[in-house]
């Protein structure tokens, strides 16, 4: 796939200092436009062989465009604060909103190419790796993004070559380093890894660009005009938005659903709910503070019917937590700044480190919910969702997160007797709200979207539980009770590890 050629494109100096002038006022022009547009972000992934080029042509972009306006991240080896969370959130925290472009030195693509080219992971692994990394990139175009990955090549000799002459002038001699001559020595498996790499991620809706890197008014050129070329057509000509099939609730033929299981009547006596209380919050309290938790963290997720009794759940669980460790989101509709980002942009930042515990008040799930029923984003952005989500989820897992999510169901009766409650009562007042009764008038449609969304999203692992929240003392000791069976089973795991 790589060019192995020692000598590739050579551009003149005279047709080169023609073309930088018209070049830089045709990237200036598109910049403005998107950045008054705010329609899309735009994601500039720099890879390729150590002494390509790669650093002087982001600088160079900087210097032709309004750096003001473009996000610069480089990545290396992953901080404390980043291993102790999922691989990808340093990388979601660095997504430009709309309206600017983001470059990234090394990225999501990095440790995979260098752990297989050192063999240090399977095929197999990396196989998955690679899947994972087309399903992100996927999401992103999904969700507008423009996503152009530059990757710079130049053949063994040429890197050499290119490598010593920056190693023996004092001025550029600290940009080689002892790794990039270790690089050096593994030079096929690096580019046996990289091409298979590019083969199997160059997407129409993420392609990449190969460049030679020997020349750099031709590495400079082509990236240049390749970035406002993307630009401009995107700006000019907005892609129109995907049309979903017609999505169909799949009602069994005697009109029961899943939430119909549920047996609201269960009811626990104060003495019993009491002493209860206590004994599970303290095996909660206990095996967050176990050792083994260190290397873990949990996630649990609140939702539910208006006036079912998250709030009052949250705090049982809260009373048994050390405050220095754990913190509640409430979620709410997104910000300014949110709606600029990926829709699961605001959930990402806001995961926990190892030790630690998040907890959500509403979460990710509304845009299956509450977004797919009042038509806040298109069929297609909520049906894609669940898959989105799922991969979020098992991305979670897979860094030792302990992902539990609780719907909690009370009737169509119990929720107007507590709305009315609510309304009559002074200090209650706050909690209802002209949109919560508005929501009641859409009880049936929001049944079939919790359905659907327990149904496509209930996995192994991060099943959802489903809790009967008439009682308000049962609802709280089964949350305890999940909570507790799920941390000390994760606790468990880590046994002997």
């Amino acid at each position: 796939m790589f060019e192995t050629a020692e000598v590739g494109h050579v551009i003149d100096k005279d047709a080169y200092a023609a073309e930088v002038p018209l070049l830089r006022s045709a990237l200036l022009d598109a910049q403005f436009d998107l950045k008054q547009a705010r329609k899309f972000a735009t994601i500039i992934v720099i890879g390729g062989v150590d002494g390509a080029g790669k650093g002087e042509t982001v600088n160079l972009l900087s210097e032709w465009m309004d750096p003001r306006h473009i996000e610069t991240h480089a990545f290396g080896v992953p901080t404390d604060e980043e291993l102790a969370r999922p691989d990808k959130w340093r990388f979601w925290r660095a997504l430009p909103p709309r309206g600017k472009i983001g470059i990234l030195f090394g990225s999501w693509y990095t440790e995979p190419i260098v752990q297989h080219a050192a063999g240090d992971t399977t095929e197999q692994d990396f196989d998955s790796q690679i899947e994972r990394i087309n399903r992100f990139e996927r999401m992103l175009a999904d969700e507008g993004v423009l996503l152009l990955k530059f990757w710079f090549h130049l053949s063994k000799k040429v890197q050499k070559r290119r490598l010593s002459k920056l190693e023996d002038n004092p001025r550029t001699r600290w940009r080689v380093t002892e790794q990039d001559w270790k690089n050096f020595k593994k030079y096929e498996q690096f580019r046996n890894v990289s091409a298979k790499t590019v083969r199997e991620t160059d997407m129409a809706y993420a392609p990449w660009i190969i460049v030679e890197g020997e020349d750099a008014r031709y590495r400079s050129l082509t990236v240049g005009k390749t970035l406002v070329t993307a630009l401009r057509g995107r700006i000019d000509n907005p892609p129109t938005k995907p049309t979903a099939l017609a999505h169909t609730t799949l009602r069994p033929i005697d009109s029961r659903n899943i939430l119909d299981t549920l047996d609201l009547t269960t009811r626990t006596e104060k003495a019993e709910y009491e002493t209860k209380l206590e004994e599970l919050q303290g095996r909660l309290a206990l095996a967050v503070r176990h050792p083994r938790f260190r290397k873990l963290s949990v996630v649990a997720v609140f939702e539910g019917s208006d006036a079912a009794g998250k709030g009052g759940a949250i705090r049982r669980v809260t009373a048994a937590l050390d405050a220095r460790f754990y913190q509640v989101v409430p979620v709410a509709a997104p910000t300014e700044e949110e709606r600029l980002q990926p829709y699961l942009w605001r959930f990402w930042r806001q995961l926990p480190a190892r030790g630690r515990t998040v907890i959500f008040d509403r979460s990710w799930y509304g845009r299956v919910l509450v977004e797919r029923v009042e038509g806040f984003c298109s069929e297609s952005d909520w049906l894609r969702a669940y898959s989105e989500i799922n991969d979020f989820e098992e991305q979670m897992h897979d860094h030792q997160v302990v992902v539990c999510k609780f719907w909690l169901q009370v009737s169509k009766e119990e929720q107007l007797r507590r709305f009315t409650e609510r309304q009559e009562s002074e200090f209650k007042r706050f909690k209802i709200t002209d949109e919560d009764w508005r929501n009641r008038e859409k009880w049936d449609q929001y049944i079939d979207a919790i359905c659907d969304m327990v149904d496509r999203t209930s996995t192994e692992i991060a099943p959802w539980t489903l809790v009967g929240a008439e009682d308000k003392h049962n609802a709280r000791l089964v949350v305890l009770e999940t909570l507790c069976n799920r941390i000390e089973g994760a606790l468990k795991k880590r046994k002997g590890k």
